[in-house]
């Protein structure tokens, strides 16, 4: 049936696209730790804490841990044997067939589109943050959503469009700014840490957990965005250097450091101050202040705003990516895998996905687009283990330099527990998605059905 023809593997890998080799293993990891470590431990461990977990919010990051690990070792087997930028994508068409490879394709865009969305929106409130430690007031009616009763995030809409800039500059020029982002983002955590753990209270983690074991599991569900952007490593796989073993270690080594920073974070984040007191996106912030230290607490703000941007242009990155590869597929227009002649990158996809971004980013609020993205990368990454599984069937002879550990155990947990966070999220999100997946369902047959490469 044609809705499920599949494309052969050797075909699919020959037509990639010829793109420089710049990622080494520190890169990469820097790129990951980029991609991980921002809204989730800046923005996201305070609203969890204070209106779904409490001080339970360590378990709730603790679940959310293991489906990354889980899901990540499946990805780095899949990745080094189809070094594909298309990332799932690529891997559906080869075991699934176009159209499934379609909808998981456009389901990823969509999450990396809501991911830099839901960053750019936590962002705003430590740029607000630094300003207002400056004495510049910014009116609330342009750092609000308009689903929050602004008129729009105008930092997030500004500052998407800026990394969007960027990107389309290549990837030599974006890979240095983005180790800077991140070293200077890790310096602040270990700031954070290496201050507030003098100023923990442990009668603030009592009650641990407040709102019951279904607030950790909701919890959980909506902290697995802290863990997404380890996949976007995968869309870069045109570019590593020695990717069969550069990859699959680079994705588990960014899974387990950020699970660590997270839990240290929140441990502390909860022990200086009432876990009520959190519901704010600078909840750090919030706490240098409280504690007496103002000075560390703008520091942090500065850091944040320069550090979280790091995350915007990963997810910019992947998205970008995969449409390329989608578009050398035909399942999408040409313009959109275009390279350009000087940066060497797909600037059309770029600015594309750049304006897409910055509408959500200025719209909607940072909780309902961490959800409305963790829907989405969920049921793919659920879908993902199945397909590792499916693929050494198919391609017994073709599996990477990397083999996932305690097969099949561990793509079988990838399911159970993806399956497990997605129960746990609110209808609004699944409506959205379903939304989601028409319109991609429409782009295929009106467009992709007759332009597919087979």
């Amino acid at each position: 049936m044609e809705l499920f023809r599949k494309k052969d593997l050797s075909r699919l890998l020959s037509e990639r696209a010829v793109r420089e080799k710049t990622y080494g293993f520190f890169d990469l990891f820097l790129l990951g730790i980029g991609a991980i470590i921002g809204t989730g431990i800046l923005v996201l461990t305070g609203i969890i804490a204070s209106t779904q977990a409490g001080p339970a919010v360590i378990l709730s990051f603790g679940i959310s841990a293991l489906a990354a690990i889980f899901i990540g070792l499946c990805y780095a087997e899949v990745a080094t044997s189809i070094p594909n930028s298309g990332s799932i994508y690529g891997y559906a068409w080869v075991v699934l067939g176009q159209f499934p490879a379609h909808l998981l394709g456009w389901t990823m865009i969509g999450v990396y589109i809501l991911s830099a969305a839901t960053v750019a929106n936590g962002w705003t409130g430590y740029f607000a943050a630094l300003f207002s430690d400056f004495g510049i007031e910014i009116p609330e009616k342009f750092l609000m959503s308009y689903s929050q009763g602004g008129i729009v995030n105008l930092p997030a809409i500004l500052i998407v469009l800026l990394i969007s800039f960027i990107l389309t500059r290549g990837s030599k020029e974006s890979k240095a700014i983005n180790n800077v982002m991140v070293i200077l983002k890790l310096a602040i955590l270990v700031l954070f840490v290496a201050v507030g753990i003098f100023y923990i209270e442990p009668m603030n983690w009592a009650p641990f957990a407040p709102f019951g074991a279904s607030g950790v599991f909701a919890g959980a569900a909506t902290a697995f965005f802290a863990y997404l952007g380890f996949d976007t490593l995968a869309t870069t796989a045109e570019e590593v250097k020695d990717v069969q073993k550069t990859l699959p270690k680079t994705i588990i080594i960014s899974v387990l450091a950020s699970t660590t920073l997270y839990i240290i974070v929140c441990l502390i984040l909860t022990g200086v101050t009432r876990y009520s007191n959190l519901n704010k996106p600078e909840a750090m912030t919030f706490a240098m202040d409280l504690i007496g230290h103002p000075t560390v607490a703008m520091i942090i703000s500065a850091g944040s705003v320069v550090g979280i941007l790091a995350v915007i242009l990963a997810f910019s990155l992947g998205a970008s990516n995969i449409t390329m590869s989608m578009s050398q597929g035909g399942f999408f227009p040409k313009v959109f895998s275009k390279m350009n002649k000087k940066s060497k990158s797909p600037n059309f996809a770029i600015l594309c996905i750049g304006l897409i971004t910055a509408v959500f980013a200025g719209i909607l609020d940072v909780k309902a687009l961490a959800n409305l993205a963790n829907i989405g990368s969920l049921i793919a990454f659920a879908i993902l283990c199945y397909v590792l599984m499916k693929f050494r069937k198919m391609y017994p002879n073709s599996i990477g330099g990397f083999k996932v550990p305690l097969y099949p155990v561990v793509p079988i947990l990838g399911i159970v527990t993806c399956t497990f966070l997605i129960i746990n999220l609110d209808l609004m999100s699944w409506i959205s998605y379903a939304l989601w997946l028409v319109i991609g369902s429409i782009i295929y047959f009106a467009y992709s059905k007759k332009t597919i490469a087979v």
